[in-house]
Parts: structure tokens; C-alpha cells; sequence
């Protein structure tokens, strides 16, 4: 018999993963700011790049996306529950994540491929490039429409809620937690899935390319769709975060030793350097352990010590969406425009970061007052003010 669960994992909000969502946003804000001063490959660089920035990276890059993944399922889950349908929660999830995605696509994501045009040689102005190559499949200086960019995180949301929501359709919800429950029992719920995943993505990493693309993207939809699956079980099952919170230390020692396994091939094999197929396999399996140690780690932080409000918890968690939006672009313009500047690599940073944290801000607070701009920043629609003499009949 499963014990009595505790209210706080069943009703209301869960505080604790609203600031993991908004502390996962802004490292990731962070962590794009920061590509621009590190060496190897990424959209725009510095000319004066630090290498001792490869080790704080590596030590992020494992578990940041799994973590949003598997948070994203937790809210999908609590959002189906209180939703009057599976139809009226598909539509709504499509509004919320599409809109955003085809704002960015005709209007924010513009000016980065401008930039990512000028650099490769094209003559064009902003409008002219808009007007005439944005649209392009196949360019002759850029990248080709549509250019996903940073919004492949939406797009890839959108399809795995859907493919989601039909299997809740066929299957019920609980058909997902059950299982998930079953192949996490007691300590299982540490090395399973660490076993399970490792030995998908190894199967896949000799066999089809490691590249962003919905269709190409195999290896990153076995590990994301696997978190997302996790954080929507954990919506409604206190058995999950009980055993979470008795096995959880034994993830620490296993994220911090992958961790150096995998800060040590960031640092072994830079840039363009390709590793032995041995290496390389360590390597992956070592990310996939650490994302899921971590994801445990941060869960009991979540569960144990996070979860109360605050003043401006509310706010934050209303904003990181268009801080997400917006803060790819602003980032790759702001680095293009103050590169002739010749500032140090110290200054270029704190100007970039500086101006990509007040273009989120005020795109937060723009969408906030202008009604037509909301759903486009992946704001909700206010609801109708009450008429005067509804107030004054209160």
C-alpha cells in the first residue's frame, strides 16, 4: 500500500520548481552570454577567447536542458489536471508555445541571421535581407528559413506535448506514472534510468548524427522525452519525490565524478578535435549520468529547501519565457555591433550581458501593458477587468 502522499506534492503550486525553472532560464542566459568568450565553435566570437571558462561550461551543459524538460513535463501534468479536457489543454498549450515560436521566427529571430548573413559576406541592409533572403531555404550568405535557432527548445516542446497528450488520450495519465514508478523502485530510481539512457544514446552516437533538427535529432529526443516523461510522473506522485528525497545523496558523488570526466574531454579535445570512439562513448555516457544525478540533487533542493514563495517569485516566473525569447538575438547583435569597439574580453562581456539582461527586462515589461503583444511572448491573456459597476455593486 503507498503511504498517505503529502498535500503539497498533489494540490496548489509547487514553489520549488517555479525557481528551478527561473534559475534554469537564467544559467542559460548566462551560459549563451558566456559562449561568445570561450574557444570553439558557437554563433559569434571574441577574438580574445578564455579557456579557463571550458571547465565551468562542461560542468552546466550535461543537465541544464534536462532539467527544463523535465520541470516543462511536471507543469504539463498539473496543467492537463486542471484542464476541462484533453482538447481544451492541446489547444491552449498550442497557443501558448506557437504563437511565441512564430513571433520569434518573423520578427525576433531576424536580426541574428542578418548578422550571421553580414559575417559570412552579405551586402544587404536589415530590411533588404528581411524583404528578400530571410525567406530562403537555400541563401547564398546565412543560414536557410526556417532557422530555428534557440527556439528548437519550443519547437521540440510543442511535438513531445502533443505526442503526449494523444498517449494520455489512448492510455490514460496514469498509464505513464505507473511504469515510471514501477522501473524506479527503491534505489532504482538512481541507476535505472542512468543505465536505461546511457545505453539508448551509446546505441545511437556511431549510428545517426548528433545535430538539432526535429527530424535528425534522434540521440536528443531519446533523453529529452525521457526527463519530460519523468516531470510529468512526478506531477501527481508523491511516491516519486519520496523516493527522490531517500536517494538523492547518492547522486552527488556520481554528478561530481562525471562532471571531471567530462570537463577533462572538453579540455583534453577542444574545438574541433574529435576524441577516440572509446572516449567519446565515455564521454556521452558520463553526461548522461551527471544530468540525471543532478536532476535528482536539484528535485530534493526543490522539494526541500525551495519550496515557499516570495515577493517576486510571481514576476519571475511570468518572465523568463520572454527573457528566452528575446535573449539569443540580443546577444549575437549586441557582440556584432560593439566588436569594432576593440573593448577586453572582461568589458565586451559585461556590456553583452549587461544589454541582453535590460532587453529582457524591458520586452517582459512591454508585453505586460500591451494586450496584442502578450501571447506573442508567451504571456497569458489577462482576464477583463471587472466593469465599474460590477466594483461598485462588490
Amino acid at each position: 500500500m503507498r503511504p498517505d502522499p503529502p498535500a503539497r506534492h498533489l494540490s496548489g503550486r509547487h514553489y520549488g520548481l517555479d525557481w528551478l525553472r527561473i534559475g534554469a532560464f537564467a544559467l542559460l542566459i548566462l551560459y549563451h552570454a558566456t559562449l561568445v568568450f570561450v574557444p570553439g565553435h558557437w554563433v559569434i566570437k571574441w577574438p580574445e577567447t578564455n579557456p579557463a571558462l571550458v571547465v565551468p561550461l562542461a560542468f552546466l551543459t550535461p543537465w541544464r536542458l534536462p532539467l527544463l524538460f523535465a520541470v516543462s513535463g511536471f507543469a504539463t501534468r498539473r496543467l492537463m489536471m486542471r484542464s476541462r479536457s484533453l482538447h481544451d489543454f492541446a489547444r491552449g498549450r498550442s497557443k501558448r508555445l506557437l504563437l511565441p515560436l512564430g513571433f520569434g521566427l518573423l520578427v525576433l529571430l531576424v536580426p541574428e541571421l542578418w548578422v550571421r548573413a553580414k559575417l559570412a559576406g552579405d551586402p544587404l541592409s536589415l530590411p533588404r535581407y528581411w524583404l528578400h533572403e530571410y525567406w530562403l531555404p537555400d541563401p547564398r550568405y546565412g543560414l536557410g528559413f526556417p532557422a530555428w535557432e534557440h527556439l528548437w527548445f519550443v519547437q521540440y516542446l510543442w511535438v513531445y506535448t502533443m505526442l503526449l497528450t494523444l498517449l494520455v488520450a489512448a492510455r490514460g495519465s496514469g498509464w505513464v506514472q505507473e511504469r515510471i514508478e514501477a522501473a524506479t523502485a527503491g534505489a532504482r530510481i538512481l541507476w535505472v534510468p542512468i543505465a536505461l539512457l546511457a545505453a539508448a544514446r551509446l546505441s545511437l552516437m556511431f549510428v545517426v548524427p548528433e545535430q538539432h533538427g526535429l527530424f535528425t535529432d534522434w540521440s536528443g529526443h531519446v533523453q529529452y522525452v525521457s526527463f519530460l516523461l519523468f516531470g510529468f510522473a512526478l506531477g501527481e506522485s508523491p511516491l516519486l519525490w519520496q523516493r527522490i528525497g531517500a536517494h538523492w545523496r547518492g547522486g552527488v558523488p556520481f554528478a561530481a565524478a562525471c562532471g571531471c570526466m567530462v570537463a577533462w574531454v572538453e579540455q583534453a579535445y577542444p574545438g574541433s578535435a574529435v576524441p577516440s570512439h572509446l572516449i567519446a562513448a565515455a564521454g556521452r555516457a558520463a553526461q548522461v549520468a551527471m544530468s540525471w544525478s543532478m536532476l535528482l540533487i536539484l528535485l530534493h533542493a526543490a522539494d526541500r529547501w525551495m519550496n515557499r514563495d516570495a515577493r517576486w517569485r510571481a514576476t519571475l516566473a511570468e518572465g523568463v519565457f520572454p527573457a528566452y525569447l528575446i535573449h539569443h538575438p540580443v546577444i549575437v547583435v549586441t557582440t556584432w555591433a560593439i566588436l569594432p569597439l576593440g573593448l577586453p574580453a572582461s568589458a565586451g562581456f559585461a556590456v553583452v550581458l549587461t544589454t541582453t539582461i535590460a532587453a529582457c527586462v524591458g520586452f517582459y515589461l512591454l508585453a505586460r501593458v500591451v494586450p496584442v503583444l502578450r501571447p506573442f511572448a508567451g504571456l497569458g491573456v489577462l482576464p477583463p477587468a471587472p466593469s465599474r459597476m460590477a466594483v461598485a455593486a462588490e
